[in-house]
């Protein structure tokens, strides 16, 4: 066997086990395990591993930095990839992660959001809005980017008046624990969060998605309402330095 079908057996296997974990906490919590998407995350891993993860059906990939996914991307051309920005963007970028992606889960301000909408507008290429997650700073974490909870209103109320990209949830990266018990309360939050916004007059279609927990702990983000997990190391192993 060679290392590409190794590699691929490999993948397939992790990724059952994964779609088990997803079921098993969507039950858990009285959901359909079909409402959770799982976006795989290939930050730092080849090619081969992209070409892999499409092969176990694995179509929502994800990527932290706009430059790596340049050189991916195109790569993969004829794949039935959709592509998910879930890192930072810097303002710089803004164009080019616009033209790219058809997700980017981290807007965490104002000025992002138009940036992304002007450069959306100008992408006559795009057949199809830029979809947005707004990113919540919780923890209040210095190595970690995020909007404080007081400004997600502006963010939104912001997105009513766009017309390229539309915003459909939040997005959450809790501190790093080895007990996934201990970020549950952040998960819960965010759905709070959602929940209160919603009552405060968002429109919910604004608010549908909850992109939170990764590959320690999304099963207790599915169990808090989840709608969307992204998993790299249950799916590859440990990512290359």
């Amino acid at each position: 066997m060679s290392r590409v079908s190794d590699l691929d057996a490999i993948v397939a296997a992790n990724a059952e086990r994964v779609r088990d974990r997803i079921a098993a906490a969507a039950r858990q919590a009285g959901r359909n395990p079909a409402s959770i998407t799982l976006v795989t995350v290939t930050k730092k891993f080849p090619m081969s591993h992209v070409r892999a993860a499409v092969a176990a059906g694995l179509v929502h990939l994800g990527e932290n930095r706009v430059q790596e996914a340049l050189t991916k991307i195109p790569a993969a051309a004829e794949l039935p990839i959709t592509w998910h920005l879930i890192g930072h963007v810097q303002s710089n970028k803004a164009r080019k992660a616009a033209e790219t992606f058809s997700w980017i889960h981290s807007v965490d301000s104002v000025g992002l959001l138009r940036r992304l909408e002007h450069s959306a507008q100008d992408n006559h290429a795009a057949t199809a809005k830029l979809s947005l997650l707004v990113q919540v700073d919780l923890a209040g974490e210095a190595t970690k980017h995020g909007t404080e909870v007081d400004a997600v209103s502006d963010i939104l109320w912001a997105a009513t008046k766009c017309d390229a990209v539309e915003v459909r949830g939040l997005m959450l990266i809790p501190p790093r624990q080895d007990d996934p018990e201990s970020v549950r309360p952040f998960f819960r939050r965010l759905r709070e969060l959602r929940d209160t916004l919603v009552e405060d007059g968002v429109p919910p279609t604004m608010l549908h998605e909850l992109s939170m927990g990764m590959s320690q702990d999304f099963d207790v983000a599915i169990e808090e309402g989840a709608t969307i997990v992204r998993v790299g190391t249950a799916l590859f192993g440990r990512r290359p330095q």
